[in-house]
């Protein structure tokens, strides 16, 4: 059970924090992405989910320091699509992944994207352990040869049911993905099949007895659906005269492994699969607390992995984040299409925070596409300079410092009570419980909208109270003492939204690294410390 998440990974160690830390026995905090398919360049969509899994990891990091943590990401580098893309551009697969992969590294680095892991498939390691899993499956009788028909989609990789296309009229008339609207095409071949109906009942049971493994609700609804019918086995290879770029089935070189079973058994690899028992498994990470990926690879992620781990005997993955998709005039953003937004661009434009800010607030929800809009990321990003920003440049303006210096001059200055100020430190004393059980409830805009609501009242209160006219030096100090505290809870709450700019405020504010921990921002500050104003953005 799981939508309460337990959330918590490593973060960067303080001196005091290496003092005091202890070696902790949990099981480490494992997230991942997707495992990315670089038949291009990345795209805003590779960009969203990286950012879902690192707002979760930072999030983890601040919750509980102590608990060590894995974020896997990577590149998926075998199958047809990537083949016929190396062929076009006349590169060997090989040589045409390692130019591709390098960019998807770099939009993590340009992110702010703090992985610990980035797996490629290609990986000799890899290869390695998808044949012994092929062995194992095979030695309990799960895989066995047969003639597979069914509507096959090169852009997916993937067969299709006959319930799962649409005939669409026109001329000529055309058969696409449902799911996915790629076009496919009836086929036919002798493959290697999964026996995946032997796993039915026990998905069934899982997901029933599960209620929070898959998020949002409807894609457990439809997973039970599925499951709640008769299962086919699946067509695990693919034939090398077809694929050659692939890893070899064991034992029979006519035969290629297809890559999306290739491909999720890369987050076990990805934390060092085969172990020598479950307990290391458990020590290295396995299962996976939270699995980040695209609504339209649930039933990869959410029917296909879980029969293997059954067959393996290992745990299933906690939970599942199936977030829908960023589109572009109401239509999918895609490579084939042409129509993607560039990830690189748009960070050079706005800045990689606001980019981060805007993607976090308007796509945290997760259940609904959103349209990319030029103009949206503008009001939003422009909102988030003017609350934040300018917020902190009106608290440290030399005149409000000015006025508490000279009263102090003359000595015993001690804040008024203002009753202006108890709704916004009432706030302020809840809003870490309430941001962290948003986040824990998988609300991710919910969350950042709530930081920013404290930080707009804290805006409007300010306005009302006039500090800098002088008229009452006590006044002046309460409101500028209540104000910097607004900012440190908020900039500790932010770290996991907009890291860099928060590391900025915090450090504005004299916070030290070891106090910028989630405790840290239930517990009032003892005193406002040296306070500098900077431009956060």
């Amino acid at each position: 059970m799981f939508r309460r998440l337990s959330l918590h990974p490593l973060r960067l160690l303080s001196p005091r924090s290496l003092r005091c830390r202890h070696v902790s026995t949990a099981k480490p905090f494992y997230i991942t992405t997707p495992i990315f398919y670089p038949n291009a360049v990345p795209h805003i969509g590779h960009l969203y989910s990286l950012l879902i899994a690192d707002i979760y990891y930072r999030y983890h990091s601040l919750k509980d320091p102590s608990r060590p943590a894995q974020f896997v990401t990577g590149t998926d580098e075998h199958g047809l699509k990537l083949q016929k893309a190396a062929q076009t551009k006349g590169l060997p697969p090989k040589e045409f992944c390692d130019q591709l992969s390098v960019h998807f590294r770099r939009l993590s680095q340009t992110a702010n994207i703090s992985y610990t892991r980035f797996i490629r498939t290609s990986e000799e390691a890899h290869e390695e352990a998808v044949q012994h899993i092929w062995r194992e499956l095979d030695s309990q009788g799960l895989i066995y040869k047969g003639t597979y028909s069914g509507w096959y989609s090169i852009t997916d990789e993937c067969f299709y049911p006959d319930g799962a296309v649409t005939h669409i009229s026109r001329s000529p008339t055309q058969t696409i993905a449902t799911e996915t609207s790629s076009p496919v095409e009836y086929t036919t071949e002798t493959n290697y099949m999964f026996r995946l109906s032997a796993f039915r009942e026990a998905l069934l049971d899982h997901y029933t007895t599960h209620s929070t493994s898959i998020f949002p609700q409807q894609y457990l609804t439809d997973t039970i659906a599925i499951l709640s019918s008769p299962l086919q086995d699946i067509s695990i290879s693919r034939p090398r005269s077809r694929l050659s770029w692939g890893i070899e089935v064991p034992g029979d070189p006519e035969h290629t492994i297809y890559v999306w079973i290739d491909a999720v058994i890369s987050y076990l690899t990805a934390i060092g699969y085969p172990w020598k028992n479950t307990d290391s498994g458990f020590s290295n990470g396995w299962p996976v607390d939270l699995q980040i990926i695209g609504k339209d690879i649930v039933r990869f992620h959410a029917i296909y992995l879980p029969a293997i781990l059954l067959a393996l005997k290992l745990p299933l993955q906690r939970q599942l984040l199936a977030h829908a998709h960023w589109t572009s005039s109401q239509k999918k953003m895609s490579k084939s299409l042409g129509n993607t937004t560039d990830p690189f661009d748009v960070m050079g434009t706005y800045g990689v925070d606001p980019i981060r800010y805007y993607m976090a607030i308007a796509g945290g929800n997760f259940r609904d596409d959103v349209d990319w809009s030029d103009a949206q990321v503008k009001k939003e990003t422009t909102e988030l300079r003017n609350i934040l920003g300018n917020f902190l440049l009106r608290v440290t303006s030399s005149k409000i410092r000015g006025i508490i210096q000279a009263a102090r001059e003359k000595g015993g200055l001690e804040p008024a009570k203002d009753s202006r100020y108890e709704p916004l430190s009432a706030a302020l004393k809840v809003l870490p419980s309430q941001v962290a059980k948003d986040l824990e409830s998988l609300e991710v805009s919910d969350a950042l909208k709530r930081i920013m609501e404290v930080v707009r009242l804290a805006n409007k209160i300010l306005t009302d109270v006039e500090p800098w006219n002088g008229d009452s030096p006590a006044v002046t100090l309460t409101s500028f003492n209540t104000s910097i505290e607004t900012l440190r809870v908020a900039g500790i709450c932010l770290q996991p939204f907009i890291p860099g700019t928060a590391r900025k405020l915090l450090d504005s504010l004299g916070v030290g690294e070891e106090e910028r921990t989630w405790a840290y921002a239930d517990k009032a500050r003892a005193g406002v410390g040296l306070v500098k104003g900077v431009k956060l953005f």
